[in-house]
């Protein structure tokens, strides 16, 4: 059964995250897409797989091995600050009325 609710991650786009679990551990890559239904990430230069791919003459994409990045789980990455450049978990604040996300070792805004 398939829950149709709107979910939320705790990353954004162009976030700058660490991976905290799997085969690609401690690499470091800014977040290219955040796909919430899945609850998933798509990280620069992490999680490369090699797909086959046919060629298709009519856009100009030429055939072969092609090496792309795939989703990670969102529990898998963690943020990294951009103050004092370390990984961290998030808290939310209200700060001038809008709910902004905040560095739980430094407490500066990750939002600017």
């Amino acid at each position: 059964m398939k829950d149709n609710k709107k979910k939320s991650l705790h990353v954004k786009t162009g976030d700058r995250v660490i991976v905290t679990a799997g085969k690609d551990k401690g690499k470091i890559g800014n977040i290219k897409k955040a796909i919430p239904a899945e609850s998933s990430v798509i990280v620069e230069g992490v999680n490369m797989v090699t797909k086959a791919q046919k060629p298709q003459p009519m856009m100009g994409i030429q055939g072969g091995l092609v090496k792309l990045e795939a989703p990670l789980d969102s529990s898998n990455v963690m943020v990294v600050c951009p103050a004092c450049e370390k990984p961290t978990r998030i808290k939310h604040a209200v700060v001038d009325g809008k709910k902004v996300r905040v560095c739980k070792k430094c407490g500066e805004q990750l939002d600017v």
